[in-house]
């Protein structure tokens, strides 16, 4: 338990300290925000801090901090430490700047704010390919969700059921202004997600597993996978995930005062990195006691499996119903401002206003056509759900690189400390790279190919940068 109190404590240092470092280099000022100069009905709508807080924490939540935190903790102490270290320099940073670059540009989507900073080509590539990351997240995160209500309600109520409610569910949250649902149901809903955290740690300390500590172990029996790449692309929204940068956006619309980008942005990263770390450490004693496989089934535990058996053993029937609550929430209200983000993305793109209803079902309607068409293949076959989400996995790591390139240059032009997203950028860069090659749904490539593969783009990368770094002499 040393080492699990010790990162938690960091994360809430990494907060005070470097997320206070970050904001002063962004240096926020008294300027009027979009949600005041461009205030519509609809996305731009001023909503209280603590509030935008919560709709944040959990837009960026997901299934990432919970059922990527699970299936991580088979990589042992390495876990903790990129989530702790992820979070602080990578993700948060990742976050931080998404938000307040679009804060700064009047709301703009993030496939504008990339090509605003690495071209025109690159922000029509970056359009279709969000586009595409969202559609999928709002396709993966239903099917999640939709099997732990089915097992928590009467038969009638299976998955299919749950799956066209939810699909409609996202359809209202997508089309309606976003203080009509989104900012009435979410701050609900996070505290059921914050409760299920603040349990678990309760009990773990209450339990207090003998958890593998940082000097003894690095790695478990269970690691079948190398720790590099597969755990940085396992562990994505508990430490740094490319699709927290579409949903910035959405709250940059909404703020009233640039001095609240650090609790909100950063703030938000630090508190799903607090849940990621919860769950990686429950998962590890889970794993200690049980193994990886399911005597009764023969397969690897689900990470729904997971967190459905230690929020009923350790916060009894009440505790367990809240807290699985809050794990269907999470993925939920991460589908549907995919969607809505998805709108926004295309209709910036395309330039059309979304104030008009009929303008926003223009855009809607194909979008919904779309993820449908990727949901049935998801449930047509056997394993095309879990082929959807690698692929999902790899391209939202992948958009991470490119906003943390975007980041990069905007620091260099604005003469701040640019290492503080080149760093980050590069080992993204290396990660995703790496991952395409060695992963099965990739080259499958043998791992010191793939390796050497993911060094030769990450010297790319940085010659490509040092080449445009001085002869860009007037930002030198």
């Amino acid at each position: 338990m040393i080492t699990f109190t010790s990162a938690l404590i960091v994360l809430i240092i990494g907060y005070i300290i470097y997320g206070s470092y970050v904001n002063r280099i962004f240096g926020p000022d008294d300027r009027k925000t979009p949600a005041l100069t461009k205030a519509d009905g609809i996305d731009y709508i001023p909503l209280p801090t603590w509030k935008i807080f919560m709709i944040q924490f959990l837009n960026i939540a997901g299934l990432g901090p919970i059922f990527g935190a699970i299936m991580g903790a088979q990589f042992g102490t390495a876990s903790y430490l990129w989530i702790v270290f992820g979070t602080i320099f990578a993700g948060a940073v990742h976050d931080f700047f998404s938000g307040t670059l679009s804060l700064r540009h009047g709301g703009e989507s993030l496939p504008e704010i990339i090509g605003r900073f690495l071209g025109t080509t690159t922000r029509k590539v970056m359009c279709v390919f969000t586009l595409i990351l969202m559609i999928l997240v709002g396709a993966v995160f239903v099917s999640g969700p939709a099997e732990l209500l089915a097992g928590m309600t009467p038969d009638w109520m299976n998955a299919i059921f749950w799956i066209v409610v939810i699909f409609l569910y996202y359809i209202l949250a997508t089309i309606l202004p976003v203080d009509k649902i989104i900012g009435k149901i979410y701050p609900l809903f996070a505290i059921a997600l914050l409760f299920m955290a603040g349990g678990i740690l309760v009990m773990l300390y209450v339990k207090n597993p003998e958890l593998p500590e940082i000097w003894n172990c690095f790695g478990t029996k269970y690691e079948k996978n190398p720790i590099f790449p597969m755990m940085f692309i396992s562990i994505a929204c508990g430490a740094i995930s490319g699709f927290h940068a579409t949903q910035s956006p959405l709250m940059a619309r909404c703020m009233t005062n640039e001095r609240h980008c650090r609790p909100i942005f950063y703030g938000a990263m630090v508190a799903e990195g607090v849940v990621a770390l919860i769950w990686a450490a429950a998962a590890t004693c889970f794993f200690q006691e049980n193994g990886i496989i399911d005597q009764l089934t023969g397969r690897a535990y689900s990470g729904a499996a997971v967190a459905t058996s230690i929020s009923k053993e350790w916060l009894g029937t009440f505790g367990g119903i809240l807290a699985i609550l809050g794990i269907v929430a999470a993925p939920i209200t991460s589908g549907d401002t995919a969607l809505r983000s998805a709108r926004l993305i295309a209709a910036d793109f395309l330039h059309i206003d979304q104030k008009p209803v009929s303008k926003r079902l223009l855009i809607c309607i194909p979008l919904f056509l779309l993820t449908s068409g990727v949901l049935i293949y998801s449930l047509s076959d056997a394993d095309g759900f879990k082929i959807i989400w690698r692929y999902f996995a790899w391209c939202n790591q992948t958009l991470s690189v490119f906003t943390l390139w975007a980041i990069t240059v905007y620091l260099v032009r604005s003469r701040k400390n640019f290492y503080i997203a080149l760093i980050p950028a590069l080992l993204m860069t290396s990660v995703c790279s790496t991952y395409i090659c060695i992963a099965p749904e990739g080259l499958s490539l043998p791992k010191e190919i793939s390796y050497a593969i993911g060094g030769a783009c990450v010297l790319i990368a940085l010659v490509w940068f040092i080449i445009w770094y001085r002869r860009n002499s007037n930002i030198r």
